[in-house]
């Protein structure tokens, strides 16, 4: 890859941007100038170019393919493939792996090695127990020291900008890949994936009605791929009725935290899905499972990245290292 943009700034930050993306598939030359890129020499799998730098003589290089970083705001359908220059760098990179993602082949020394990767699941039969919060509290913090993301399965997920762009992918785009070729789906997981403080998350569905459609079967499968090529520590999955095979769901994980309450209802209704475990044969659900009954907070976070510090987040820290030994 060859990114070539005379203003020196923007060349340099973007470079040390592009190198600390461990999973770009490129080795990466710069230049500032562009007199000087027309001698490169070897052929160029993807020349990204600032649109005041973009030459005749440069367009007679050898490059598969050439996107232009546009500057003035002024598209033309001839000619190659623009993405706006001055947006965030998150925002450059992923258009730039969107566009040649097709065209990646099957190099297995790109994906990361194989990781003992933990699953833990969240799944309470109470409503408005902290689940969500609990869920996310955990991934911060585990994520403080560990490669952690976070699958939510809610209907209703919450404020969409919480975990990405609006209109960006979500997990429903993700399960649309799974099938993918592992590199391929190894460059999507990492194109989807947002970051909400240190925890890597993806974006919940934006239609939660369409997770009751998708078979238990391609859960399964997609989280295994998840598992499998991700290269991640810890998963968090907050599982709720939104979806089918929540049994089947939690006998991947390797712990389990189920958060109740004092009241009659909450313990009735805690004591039917437990019974509900044992009727189907789920006792090792039931025996990878720890009951939760959190205490007041008062101090809860607006926002999910913020949930890494405050009480819950103490909380949270003690449970791990007696249960765990994590965080």
């Amino acid at each position: 890859m060859v990114l070539c943009d005379s203003e020196e700034e923007y060349a340099d930050n973007m470079t040390d941007y592009l190198k600390n993306r461990k999973e770009l598939p490129f080795e990466l030359y710069t230049y500032t100038d562009p007199e000087k890129l027309l001698l490169f020499e070897e052929e160029i799998d993807l020349l990204v170019i600032a649109e005041k730098d973009y030459s005749c003589e440069i367009s007679n290089l050898s490059a598969s393919q050439v996107l232009i970083l546009n500057e003035t705001g002024m598209v033309t359908e001839e000619g190659p493939l623009c993405i706006n220059k001055y947006q965030q760098a998150d925002g450059v990179y992923k258009q730039i792996m969107e566009r040649c993602i097709g065209s990646l082949g099957e190099r297995s020394s790109l994906l990361p090695d194989g990781t003992q990767t933990k699953l833990v699941g969240m799944y309470s039969p109470v409503r408005r127990c902290l689940q969500t919060s609990f869920a996310l509290g955990m991934g911060q913090v585990l994520a403080e020291n560990h490669n952690t993301l976070y699958l939510s399965f809610e209907h209703y997920a919450g404020r969409p900008e919480w975990y990405g762009k609006e209109g960006g992918m979500d997990l429903m785009d993700l399960l649309y890949f799974a099938e993918d070729p592992d590199e391929k789906f190894y460059y999507r997981l990492r194109l989807i994936e947002e970051k909400a403080g240190r925890l890597r998350v993806i974006p919940p569905a934006r239609a939660g009605q369409n997770l009751i459609y998708v078979r238990s079967q391609q859960w399964q499968e997609l989280i295994e791929r998840i598992k499998d090529k991700g290269g991640y520590d810890y998963i968090i999955l907050d599982i709720s009725e939104s979806i089918q095979g929540v049994f089947e769901l939690l006998r991947m994980c390797d712990r389990i935290y189920t958060i109740t309450r004092d009241d009659a209802l909450a313990k009735s209704k805690v004591n039917q899905y437990e019974q509900l475990l044992r009727s189907y044969e789920y006792e090792d659900v039931l025996h990878k499972s720890s009951r939760q009954k959190l205490p007041w907070f008062t101090d809860l976070p607006g926002w999910p990245e913020q949930l890494a510090g405050g009480s819950l987040a103490d909380y949270i820290r003690k449970l791990l290292r007696e249960d765990l030994g994590a965080a």
